[in-house]
């Protein structure tokens, strides 16, 4: 079998694992064998983090949500409760954005839930 030399080939591929890991300090951006174990450990945290960021956005929203409401006299259990009784499936990015920048407009959506069943004012 003939000799391949693999040349540039294989130094596009170092350089580009390299170029992937070039923040990184000390030997985890010099040297290859530690910066390929480097970017596939950024990977793995990469697509961890992408599905945790979701989680964690929903969590702000319903703690904001929350204090918006209890700030009104209701829990979130009850408010979120009587939007499904009225078939209004909420969105809790909106709501909670509605909640910090406009809160008579939240005030607003609370009080036409019916305010003897949520028991407002």
């Amino acid at each position: 079998m003939t000799r391949v030399k693999r040349g540039y080939i294989a130094r596009k591929r170092r350089k580009k694992i390299l170029a992937f890991v070039s923040g990184s300090r000390g030997a985890h951006s010099k040297l290859f064998r530690t910066a390929n174990q480097r970017k596939a450990r950024a990977l793995v945290s990469a697509h961890r983090d992408r599905g945790k960021r979701k989680r964690d956005l929903r969590r702000l929203w319903i703690t904001r949500i929350n204090a918006a409401a209890r700030a009104n006299g209701v829990s979130y259990n009850r408010f979120i409760q009587y939007l499904y009784k009225r078939q209004l499936l909420p969105n809790r990015k909106t709501l909670a954005q509605i909640a910090v920048l406009d809160s008579n407009c939240f005030y607003t959506i609370l009080k036409n839930l019916s305010c003897d069943e949520i028991g407002i004012g």
